[in-house]
């Protein structure tokens, strides 16, 4: 009896040992969601490739990210369903990537989904391939079952299985098409021009002048054609500054913004910035607080400083850990988006009517007595201002979080977005001098974990020892940091280190008069869009040109004008989707402006730094006793007083 009992013990133990495929050893989050599938699942790498060559089966790959609201759908409708894991299982050799791990490898699908579907792709990407890596179908989101008008993924997978297996002249022409679309090369239009009046009129043709923002729905931040607009405003546009300060009241009011908790969210599923997709990305955060110190710093309104406080708060209180920050937290919570940042009809009812005694609150939330979501409320705001009676409001509902579980965590430490959020706080400090002492803790601590033996990491999970290699985007995001470091501080190690990150990444990213995302292969090309944040290209563009006007060097200002003359044709293309290259654009067209003095001088002046009219002022420390303005090539102004220096640097945009 006793032995039987052993045995039906060690049975259960057996019987309950969960599957486990090859992403059981991976470091993502992501990945390791997918790790006990009974899918075979295989990370990116080349022993996968030949695998697939070797049993001549083709490819399905599948990328998304940890806190995607569709890629965790279509893993519990399609990736966790038996009989479509036995269908990849038996015929294909199946991958999956983490874009934010590769985010390159992404890049190059989205590209080739934006040629064959004409508009862009998103997550979760589905692509089939060829057992060479030939794409032969690509989608986003695909059902389990035909849906939404669309066919199942069940039927799909088959269909291609047999197309391959029998009619592999059918998949070669597929493959054929897609080389020819991502060959083709658009025609420039003879109207297009790079000034700084035709970058105003395609963003202000884009413009909702009724909701504010860009575009109708989804509706993203989209940070930088904010930025672009301020910068329009000291080039001479008047109405680009109130375009862009109407985008941000808008946003901090409405419900892209967590009224409760503080920091924004990814995007709205509405013009009208009502209901957002509930993920919080570190990268909106970081994008998005030095706009509102800008805002702060032109109107002085208490609003724009109380976003920036509440959001840095926010960042600190979910994704901070030893002064670097975890990527992203999700929208879901047990399956249900939104549950822990929505109420109940009853709850807002109940904190109305003790806090609101005015009805001030629920007249500026159009608040009538049932839900906004999914029969619930999300808050946000109609009014040009939060209402009178919201810090109790809020705090009340702010307890009613106390109990609720938080969305999961992405924890991984990603370079380039901890780079941007430094940035960011150093921003900050204009509010608040301890962000800037924030900022500096966090640049030595990314620093020493993201930095080893000279080399630039891309990412650290849970302290591990990082092994994926940094990409253009976190060379140009750390250049960023260490060069704001420096006009914060004059320290030289800033500078001096931001040299050196751009020789190292002009070695690794510009090869034959070209850039690449990464230094590995497949070598994949530079997208100058601004997706989802600052693209690393126009980022790059813009470090060049303040490293060579700060260090009057001119080898580094012509390979960024090289750079923007053989990337014209596709810039010009598509001018309000390359925001950041715009800038970048604007920035030769009118000469970036160092300003020189003593360290001790333009420290003491900090504050009267930040009201010159000019968009494209670098500050450096020297040993001069006046003041003294130079482009990359020329001074053209000097004198001990402050305001003579600064109104010819205003005057030189007529020039």
């Amino acid at each position: 009896m006793r032995r039987l009992l052993i045995l039906l013990l060690i049975g259960m133990s057996l019987q309950a040992k969960p599957f486990t495929n090859a992403l059981i050893d991976e470091e993502s989050p992501y990945l390791q969601l997918h790790a006990h599938q009974r899918i075979a699942w295989l990370p990116w790498n080349e022993e996968s490739f030949e695998t697939a060559r070797r049993e001549h089966k083709p490819i399905f790959l599948s990328i998304g990210y940890s806190t995607c609201h569709w890629c965790h759908v279509m893993s519990r409708e399609s990736f966790e369903d038996d009989a479509i894991a036995e269908i990849l299982n038996r015929y294909f050799i199946s991958i999956k990537v983490d874009r934010e791990e590769m985010p390159h490898i992404d890049s190059y699908y989205q590209n080739i989904y934006q040629k064959v579907h004409h508009r862009s792709g998103g997550w979760p990407l589905t692509v089939m391939m060829s057992e060479k890596q030939e794409v032969f179908f690509i989608t986003t989101y695909i059902p389990n079952i035909p849906k939404y008008g669309v066919e199942g993924l069940n039927t799909t997978l088959m269909k291609f299985v047999n197309l391959y297996r029998k009619r592999p002249e059918n998949i070669a022409k597929r493959i054929r098409a897609i080389v020819a679309l991502q060959a083709k090369k658009t025609v420039l239009q003879q109207e297009a021009s790079t000034d700084a009046k035709s970058f105003f009129h395609a963003l202000e043709e884009e413009y909702d002048a009724i909701y504010h923002g860009f575009g109708i729905a989804p509706k993203f931040p989209e940070a930088s054609k904010i930025e672009l607009l301020f910068v329009l405003h000291d080039l001479g546009f008047v109405k680009a500054r109130q375009m862009a300060l109407n985008v941000l009241r808008t946003m901090a009011l409405r419900g892209i913004y967590d009224q409760i908790d503080g920091g924004f969210f990814r995007y709205c599923v509405d013009a009208n910035w009502e209901i957002p997709h509930f993920e919080k990305m570190l990268y909106n955060q970081a994008e998005l607080i030095p706009l509102y110190v800008k805002a702060y710093q032109i109107t002085q309104d208490k609003l724009y400083s109380d976003i920036v406080k509440e959001t840095i708060n926010m960042v600190y209180t979910r994704f901070e850990q030893n002064a670097l920050f975890y990527s992203a937290s999700n929208a879901d919570v047990n399956h249900k988006e939104g549950a822990y940042f929505s109420y109940r009809v009853d709850e807002v009812s109940k904190a109305l009517l003790e806090y609101d005694a005015n009805r001030s609150i629920a007249k500026a939330m159009e608040f009538r007595g049932h839900g906004n979501f999914d029969n619930r409320v999300h808050i946000g705001f109609y009014t040009s201002e939060r209402p009178k009676g919201f810090q109790a409001f809020r705090s009340a509902l702010k307890i009613l979080r106390v109990d609720k579980e938080y969305p999961f965590i992405d924890m991984k430490i990603i370079a380039s977005w901890n780079a941007m959020m430094i940035t960011a706080l150093f921003e900050a400090g204009v509010i608040d001098e301890r962000y800037e002492l924030m900022a500096k803790i966090s640049l030595e601590n990314f620093s020493r974990v993201l930095e080893k033996k000279g080399i630039l990491y891309h990412q650290s999970y849970r302290g591990n020892t990082p092994y994926v290699k940094g990409l253009l985007e976190d060379y140009a995001a750390a250049i960023q940091v260490y060069i704001k470091a420096y006009e914060k501080t004059y320290d030289r190690r800033y500078l001096e280190h931001s040299e050196q990150l751009m020789q190292r990444a002009l070695r690794l990213f510009y090869r034959n008069g070209e850039w690449y995302l990464n230094a590995s292969e497949p070598s994949v090309s530079v997208d100058l869009n601004d997706k989802y944040y600052t693209s690393a290209m126009g980022m790059m563009l813009q470090n060049m040109q303040r490293l060579a006007a700060m260090n009057g060097t001119l080898a580094l200002q012509h390979i960024a004008n090289k750079s923007l003359d053989y990337l014209e044709a596709h810039f010009l293309r598509h001018v309000t989707k390359a925001p950041s290259t715009a800038r970048a654009w604007l920035m030769r067209r009118y000469g970036v402006v160092t300003l020189k003095q003593q360290k001790a001088v333009l420290l003491g002046y900090k504050n009267m730094l930040q009201h010159i009219a000019y968009p494209f002022l670098v500050t450096r420390a020297s040993r001069s006793k006046e003041f003294l303005a130079c482009k990359v090539d020329r001074c053209f102004s000097y004198s001990k007083d402050f305001l003579h220096v600064k109104e010819a640097i205003e005057k030189s945009l007529q020039k």
